[in-house]
């Protein structure tokens, strides 16, 4: 897994600024690290230390006031100053992206069967029927029940837990090379937090996708990264095995984020919640 082939993403010196009324701000800068087929890189930091930026600019999704610098190479395909119309192929393809909040992913005036079986034919020459029986598949292996009953339903109607699943299906029925989750699992209880990282760890593992899990909660991260990049101020100032990075981190930073980490007090010792 260390060849040349296996790294899936490769990003080489990113630079991302905002033109604002008041000049060029720059938003992340230096930015470099790559991803191999199966791996999960989990990417921390406070909020606004720019890790939703990096993510936004591995998608292309930016807006016109931010330019993007550097390389970002999927599976050897220059992403970066890649026309719109040829990025909406490789999204949901070859790069999915499950975002923190489910509820903004879909279009609540459709069915959540309308809009995965329309995401699967704008990928594949498929007719409704196969696209049908695929989106079935993929949320029966995230355990949703009676799925060919929920693809009638409008998002509204299915909670924040069952969303995310669906997220998750879309996400994974393609089997993309690499899933972006940007804090999947912050607006859900402990028992759909466990479901979907179960889920996610499944996709890594049956289709090797790499994934880039960004998320506040060290706790995660610590159980299903494999290695850990640290972001302070747009810049990744550690970057570690997740055991190393947890037992023995060397940026002050790093030290500081890991300090915040809830501990249960008792007289004969200290507990961790990690």
């Amino acid at each position: 897994m260390g060849t040349e082939e296996s790294k899936v993403l490769q990003i080489r010196d990113l630079h991302v600024q905002i033109k604002t009324k008041n000049g060029v701000t720059t938003l992340v800068q230096d930015i470099n690290f790559e991803l191999k087929q199966g791996e999960i890189l989990g990417l921390i930091g406070e909020s606004g230390c720019g890790k939703t930026v990096t993510s936004m600019s591995i998608l292309q999704l930016l807006n016109h006031k931010e330019t993007i610098e550097g390389s970002i190479m999927l599976k050897g395909q220059e992403l970066n100053g890649l026309a719109e119309k040829e990025m909406r192929k490789i999204r949901g393809k070859d790069i999915a992206f499950i975002m923190q909040n489910p509820m903004n992913a879909f279009t609540p005036v459709f069915t959540i069967g309308h809009q995965f079986i329309e995401t699967i034919r704008s990928h594949k020459k498929w007719n409704k029927k196969q696209a049908t029986e695929l989106a079935i598949e993929s949320m029966q292996k995230v355990n949703l029940p009676d799925p060919d009953k929920l693809l009638k339903y409008y998002p509204f109607q299915l909670s924040g837990g069952m969303l995310q699943r669906v997220m998750i299906a879309i996400a994974a029925s393609l089997h993309p090379a690499v899933i972006i989750a940007d804090e999947p699992t912050t607006a859900l209880d402990v028992n759909n937090q466990k479901n979907v990282l179960r889920h996610l760890d499944e996709i890594r593992s049956q289709y090797g996708s790499a994934i880039l899990l960004i998320s506040h909660d060290l706790g995660v991260i610590s159980e299903m990264a494999d290695e850990v990049a640290v972001m302070q101020h747009g810049k990744i100032v550690e970057k570690a095995g997740v055991f190393q990075l947890f037992d023995s981190p060397k940026h002050e930073y790093t030290k500081k984020l890991l300090n915040t980490r809830p501990t249960l007090y008792s007289e004969e010792s200290v507990i961790n919640l990690i």
